[in-house]
């Protein structure tokens, strides 16, 4: 990464500064983490984990105590992404075809930019590989992010390691030196320099989801508790870091004037994943039940913690409504005072009026909760989660109440079949809505002849069929075998085309049945460090 000449720097800011005071709308960072559970946090009581910038962040926030994301991750990006329920805009799984938007869909992001904010997301996307479903298609005017779902995943650059990978600057490959979180938050805060707009910034990272890499320095304080009180040194080592640069990003904004008029939220994707081995009796999960995947809350609750200190939106309180990402897109439409386009259908509230103390209560509402790895809908009542203020119906047969029971260990199903009943009726009311949508029977198609892209790529991480998944690049490389072959494409313009198939990919190619010259860098061990130290001029 290249260094900023430090005279042009501080000129630039300083205009910057200037410019910035002048922004009547507030800016808008969304850091989003991967595979980080609602116990994976000092201030939420982890006895382990030390996240000294995300707790200090928590005392000043204003903090959503029952906010509900879906339980993988692709789910609830789409979720945010378009204030829909994954089951409403079609990216209900992690692969299969069904781990990307529509080109049609409306995003926060074109929202912000059409009401004059400049965009950016650095990160995580995995809402789509191809044209029309990147985030530059989908409303943001700077990206700089890994493919597929996670960093060394087959469809992503092959060989990335998380250390001096190759990324995607508007989608053109680029080198870059360090590890992924800190270019991730290097780069958003250079983006954030070099506008005078107001801006709004998605910053997801892929950490701390596996494989579990970090420098050593971060996980070693967590080596002694391994296999007698935590499961995993390195996954909290991937949190000490994220919390690290969260700092950082905290001081930058601070010295360059915009911390007061930004509304700066933190939050993660799904429930519990390395931090938490329940048949070990491992970890902690602030006394919930389920990790990742699953339907009881431990699967789907996360924390959720905003600041605006100029909107009065901060103070270290809590609001206990029942809330969900597909809030995200008219809170903030809300908070910022920005329009959504009339035809945009959205599945959310806008809870900006707690944030703000204009009222105490949303109102009557259900959250759904429908979870499927696969290529087909999800059902419509078995791995589902209905919400309703205490009540959780799992199921449709376990009823629990979650104010007297977070471990949900007692079914009150035979005891309320009255709520039992309607929240049924709810869902079904609900699917019926949600089954006219077209996304629900029509995959996400990538578009081939379009001048955006004009070689697209297609892998078995992404095709449709019943066989198990492949998404690792070492089981390519291991050779492993895959029935899964169907992929949804929309030929744009007739022509003559080119269709290559290959079992390596172009930046590293070899023989169908042998092995390229080069052996890229995946699987290596990591303990390379130490790094020049990344530091924001």
């Amino acid at each position: 990464m290249k260094k900023s000449n430090k005279f042009f720097s501080y000129v630039f800011l300083l205009f910057f500064y200037l410019g910035a005071s002048q922004n009547s709308k507030p800016n808008v960072i969304l850091v989003l983490t991967d595979d980080q559970g609602i116990g994976d946090l000092g201030c939420h009581g982890n006895p382990w984990l030390k996240t000294p910038n995300i707790d200090k962040f928590y005392t000043e926030a204003v903090r959503m105590t029952d906010f509900h994301v879906s339980p993988v991750c692709t789910p609830t990006r789409g979720a945010i992404m378009t204030g829909q329920y994954p089951i409403n805009n079609g990216a209900w799984a992690t692969y299969k075809g069904r781990d990307a938007l529509s080109g049609n869909a409306t995003t926060m992001a074109e929202i912000f930019r059409d009401n004059g904010y400049k965009t950016g997301m650095f990160g995580k996307w995995h809402l789509g590989d191809n044209y029309p479903a990147r985030p530059t298609d989908l409303g943001f005017d700077v990206a700089v992010h890994h493919k597929a779902g996670g960093v060394g995943e087959l469809s992503d650059y092959w060989g990335n390691n998380y250390f001096d990978d190759t990324y995607f600057v508007n989608n053109e490959p680029e080198q870059f030196e360090g590890y992924c979180t800190d270019i991730w938050f290097y780069e958003a805060m250079k983006f954030i320099e070099s506008t005078k707009e107001p801006f709004f910034v998605y910053l997801a990272t892929n950490a701390p989801h596996s494989p579990h890499y970090v420098d050593e320095k971060y996980a070693d304080p967590y080596k002694p508790f391994v296999g007698t009180e935590i499961p995993n040194a390195e996954f909290f080592g991937m949190i000490a870091n994220i919390d690290e640069n969260f700092g950082k990003l905290e001081k930058f904004l601070k010295k360059a004037g915009l911390a007061d008029n930004t509304i700066l939220i933190f939050m993660t994707d799904n429930g519990a994943t390395a931090g938490f081995d329940s048949h070990r009796n491992l970890g902690y999960n602030m006394g919930f039940r389920g990790r990742k995947g699953d339907e009881t809350e431990g699967g789907h609750r996360v924390p959720f913690f905003i600041r605006w200190k100029d909107g009065k939106v901060s103070g270290g309180w809590d609001i206990e409504e029942t809330t969900a990402h597909v809030d995200l897109i008219p809170t903030l439409a809300g908070l910022c005072d920005i329009s959504i386009p009339k035809n945009t259908k959205l599945d959310g509230l806008d809870f900006s009026p707690l944030l703000l103390k204009k009222g105490d209560k949303l109102g009557e509402r259900t959250l759904f909760v429908h979870s499927r790895q696969d290529w087909r809908p999800p059902l419509d009542v078995v791995e589902t989660c209905l919400i309703k203020d205490k009540w959780r119906l799992v199921n449709g047969n376990e009823l629990y109440d979650i104010e007297k029971d977070q471990m949900q260990l007692t079914n009150l199903a035979d005891r309320y079949p009255e709520i039992v009943k309607a929240l049924l009726a709810k869902n079904a009311e609900f699917l019926k809505e949600t089954k006219k949508n077209h996304t629900y029977t029509e995959f996400p198609l990538a578009i081939v002849g379009n001048p955006d892209q004009e070689k697209i790529k297609l892998t078995i991480q992404h095709a449709i069929g019943d066989d198990l998944p492949i998404w690792k690049s070492e089981q390519v490389a291991e050779g492993n075998k895959n029935q899964n072959n169907i992929h949804p494409i929309q030929i744009e313009r007739e022509g003559r085309y080119k269709i290559s198939c290959r079992r390596w990919p172009e930046e590293n190619p070899g023989p169908i049945l042998g092995i390229p010259k080069k052996i890229p860098k995946i699987g290596l061990p990591i303990n390379r460090f130490p790094r020049r130290k990344l530091e924001f001029k």
